[in-house]
């Protein structure tokens, strides 16, 4: 790809950004519990909408709009790996600042993580094959799919168990570990993204009038996306506030982590992914803030 710059990371770089996503993963988890997987079976309407946009309407609707806009390949396929990761843990706070039903977001992020062993590496690679633009790039990259889905079974998976049987043995020390985990995690993880941008800022500074719009315009969609859906289905307001919040932030760590593993070289992949790690945090907090002053949206 023309404008790709390497970003250079040892393997310890590499090992402490996958158990930074675990941790993240584990904090999310632990005052989740079975009862709350349950709820999808007695009241599946929400986290259903929300998976069904997560996983299914926003990666069809990411290829197609790269498509049809005829958007640079590896920006393009930046935006579709986004699109295929599950909800972002800060989803769960989103929705808590913005009166939205956190149960139902909670339960999403778990379920959608879980699910995400499978469909990010699948979406990924089905809807970057579906783009005509794309296939060429993506077979030049040469997806690994089986060590992929390793990886996201590790990062994702293992830990959110491991969290459910902590908080479930030592509720008091979930309870008080959860908040700073998320804050730490956070931080770390935004020091990640400064790497990225610094390691390529020759080809931040030449792409970012492009690269900024798309990430602004394609978490838009995300966001329109979850909110499209609950409402089509009618669902209460604080429903629509969760499944909005799981499918607009987007776990764009697990999108580093697999473009930090395996594509290291593209540069525009990464800065897609870095940005949006920073930008859904802003749209978040702002529509947080709109929904917290409002009785009904």
């Amino acid at each position: 790809m023309n404008g790709s710059l390497p970003i250079v990371f040892d393997s310890n770089s590499l090992i402490a950004l996958n158990v930074i996503l675990a941790l993240m993963m584990f904090a999310v988890s632990l005052n989740l519990t079975p009862a709350d997987f349950r709820r999808v079976a007695t009241i599946p309407r929400a986290p259903l909408a929300g998976l069904a946009a997560q996983f299914i309407l926003l990666p069809a609707a990411t290829c197609l709009a790269t498509w049809l806009l005829r958007i640079d390949p590896e920006l393009a396929l930046g935006m579709i790996l986004v699109a295929s990761c599950p909800g972002g843990s800060f989803s769960n706070i989103m929705t808590w600042l913005g009166r939205g039903n956190v149960a139902v977001s909670v339960t999403m992020t778990g379920i959608s993580s879980l699910a995400a062993t499978i469909m990010t590496p699948v979406n990924f690679a089905f809807y970057g094959w579906a783009n005509p633009y794309t296939r060429a790039y993506l077979t030049q990259i040469d997806v690994p799919a089986g060590q992929l889905l390793l990886l996201v079974l590790l990062v994702l998976a293992v830990p959110l168990i491991l969290g459910m049987l902590t908080g479930r043995r030592h509720p008091k020390l979930a309870a008080r570990s959860e908040k700073p985990m998320r804050v730490i995690s956070l931080l770390i993880f935004l020091g990640f993204v400064a790497i990225a941008f610094s390691n390529n800022l020759d080809l931040f500074l030449d792409r970012f009038h492009s690269f900024f719009w798309l990430v602004v315009g394609h978490n838009l969609l995300a966001l329109g996306v979850g909110y499209g859906l609950a409402r089509l289905l009618f669902l209460s307001v604080p429903d629509r506030r969760a499944v909005t919040m799981e499918v607009g932030i987007q776990n764009s760590a697990l999108g580093l982590v697999i473009l930090f593993t395996f594509f290291p070289d593209a540069g525009a992949m990464m800065l897609i992914t870095a940005f949006w790690g920073v930008w859904h945090l802003v749209s978040g907090v702002v529509l947080s803030q709109i929904w917290a002053y409002q009785t009904n949206d």
